[in-house]
């Protein structure tokens, strides 16, 4: 373990060495979960192949978190929900409202693909979801695919895709409310209602946050950066006859967040995301499903008093078919096409920035089994309007060795378009190309008597990475050296590392976790690449005691750098969960996280949240 702590950049960070190895031989000791996951606890699982598969079914790194999962965690926004698995980290400006980044398996956070209800949820300004801004409490389920899936999803899954799906109707009028309170002034409420009448059925579901939020820059500007998050979801749907299914949904969120963007003053962002899809699914005599969607989805975002806006916008169009192929095969076809248009008004700096740009792919896919076997193979061709061609793919295998334990391995190529705003803005470089990205995996997987443990190792070199750099071919700015600088592609990267990852059950605790070894390494400089740590590790505890239901969570994180060079310390942070049902209709809920009060931070000079507490009532009818 020393080894993989030490070398060019990386230091290592003994508390989190320590618990790590503690975990290390916990898990060794059988304490372990096979697909590093709570796969194992859900019936179906879509992301993975882009269809619905059994959990033995999957060859991909996938974790999937219920609703049940979410509450427990105590997460107000989806960055925190997400940094409890394996092989993700994050790093962000603040609080909860701030601008958030998350890295899966060391990549950047535009190398994740991020899907609410199949609509593809992007920025092309710089490119990336809007993490600080999907509304987790309007959320049933989340899918979490570690690894390159571009020939399933296209531009953009270099390092693995997340797939949101929003609250879906009860069998039975179903009634939910939530109030929780805690520290900095947070308070946060939602309320849902859904039901289903004969073919039809619905649900409606509103949430709304506020938080005074607490000083993340005390070096620049002392004062305290507070958010407020609004959101309301929708969806219809109607069974027309057996197998026959059209739905409908609308998404809106909104945050409005302060920041320290100068040194006085209330500088705010305000951050918008709609999304609506039509969607309809037929599944025949022969067991084939056809599916077919459209969709658009818009987010903005914009700054005040130093004004910046831009605005984004995606039309999806998908047309897909599966079809069995007897009890062992099953082949699949996809149709689809994307569209994306920026909007940037023009500022003291820049001009107005207007482009539009749009891809068409044909994707074929192909799932066996035979003789204790599994094969998953996906090609897709993508033409872009202004790259021209791309085809990707991947071909994944399986082998259940004996009763309990299956090998795996795996190899994919990906791929990301630059942004419309990287190539044509001010900073921009009508010369750049698409990031591309190789990756091999293998895997070894064991399961039994209630108790799970997989180790899997991934190889991903990422080619023409862009940068922010100099002036040097800046679009027309060539003979300005005093142009602060523009988008290159300049680097290469390897991705690279092993992640453990189980669960088990003693004495009546359930516990799961994850331990991650990382080099993701900037190939040309040999550094590793800006705040992402060597080591990672998550351990939880859950558990059931005179009627109370009691969890403990714990997260640890090594040395980072971040983009001047300088260091970010290590850190270790340890919640606390209680709840206890105090009617058939009515539960309590408290948390407390960052018990020890650890200061740490993810981003240079912004602080992250100290102890916090908070109480919730939650009612169901």
């Amino acid at each position: 373990m020393s080894h993989l702590l030490s070398g060019a950049g990386a230091h290592s960070f003994r508390p989190c060495v320590t618990a790590a190895a503690a975990w290390l031989c916990l898990a060794a000791a059988g304490a372990a979960h096979a697909q590093s996951n709570n796969v194992a606890a859900q019936s179906v699982v879509v992301t993975a192949a882009r269809a619905a598969q059994s959990p033995a079914e999957v060859l991909a790194d996938v974790s999937a978190l219920d609703r049940d999962a979410i509450e427990r965690s105590g997460a107000t926004n989806l960055g925190d929900l997400l940094v409890r698995l394996p092989g993700v980290e994050l790093a962000r400006n603040g609080g909860s409202g701030s601008t958030t980044s998350v890295f899966i398996r060391g990549s950047e956070s535009r190398h994740v693909a991020v899907y609410v209800d199949g609509l593809r949820v992007d920025g092309q300004s710089t490119g990336g979801a809007p993490w600080e801004l999907l509304p987790l409490d309007l959320v049933e389920r989340v899918e979490v695919l570690r690894g390159p899936a571009a020939a399933i999803y296209g531009s953009d899954a270099i390092a693995g895709v997340v797939q949101l799906f929003t609250r879906r109707c009860a069998d039975k009028p179903q009634a939910v409310a939530a109030l929780t309170a805690g520290s900095h002034g947070l308070l946060r409420g939602r309320a849902e209602l859904s039901g289903k009448s004969g073919q039809f059925d619905g649900v409606l579901s509103v949430m709304a946050e506020r938080a005074d939020g607490f000083d993340a820059r005390p070096s620049r500007n002392p004062d305290r950066d507070g958010w407020r998050r609004q959101g309301v979801h929708a969806a219809v749907g109607a069974d027309l006859a057996p197998g026959q299914r059209v739905d409908a949904q609308v998404l809106a969120g909104r945050l409005r967040a302060q920041y320290d963007g100068s040194a006085s003053g209330d500088d705010v962002s305000r951050q918008t995301l709609q999304t609506a899809g039509l969607g309809w699914s037929g599944r025949w005599a022969d067991g084939s499903v056809t599916r077919a969607q459209l969709g658009q989805s818009e987010n903005t975002y914009e700054t005040q008093p130093s004004y910046y806006r831009t605005e984004t916008t995606q039309r999806h169009y998908v047309l897909q078919h599966d079809l069995p192929l007897g009890a062992q095969q099953k082949l699949g076809a996809l149709l689809e096409r994307r569209e994306d248009e920026l909007l940037n008004p023009s500022t003291a700096y820049s001009a107005t920035l207007a482009g539009k740009r749009h891809q068409d792919a044909v994707g074929l896919s192909w799932l066996g089994q035979w003789a204790g076997q599994q094969w998953q193979a996906h090609w897709r061709h993508d033409r872009d309007s202004q790259f021209g061609n791309r085809p990707t793919g991947s071909l994944a295998w399986a082998w259940t060795v004996q009763p309990g334990w299956r090998v795996g391995a795996s190899a994919a190529t990906s791929f990301r378009a630059p942004t419309v705003y990287q190539r044509f803005s001010d900073y921009g470089n009508a010369d750049l190309k698409p990031e591309s990205g190789r990756n091999l995996e293998a895997s070894l997987r064991w399961q039994g008597a209630g108790s799970e443990l997989s180790l899997v190792a991934f190889h991903n070199r990422v080619s023409n990475l862009i940068s922010w750099t100099g002036s040097g071919n800046c679009k027309s700015r060539q003979d300005d050296p005093t142009w602060g600088g523009c988008y290159n592609n300049v680097g290469r990267a390897r991705l690279q590392g092993v992640t453990l990852a189980g669960l088990t059950r003693l004495a009546g605790v359930a516990l799961h976790g994850s331990l991650d070894w990382h080099d993701p390494r900037n190939l040309d400089t040999d550094h590793l690449l800006v705040r992402r740590a060597r080591v990672l590790a998550t351990l939880a505890a859950d558990t059931q005691w005179a009627g109370w239901e009691l969890g403990a969570d714990w997260r640890a994180s090594g040395q980072r750098f971040d983009t001047d060079g300088k260091t970010l310390g290590g850190y270790a942070v340890l919640g606390l969960r209680a709840e206890r049902a105090l009617s058939a209709n009515l539960r309590l809920e408290a948390r407390v996280d960052n018990l020890g009060d650890k200061r740490y931070e993810t981003a240079r000079t912004y602080a992250s949240e100290g102890r916090t507490a908070k109480l919730g009532l939650r009612w169901s009818l």
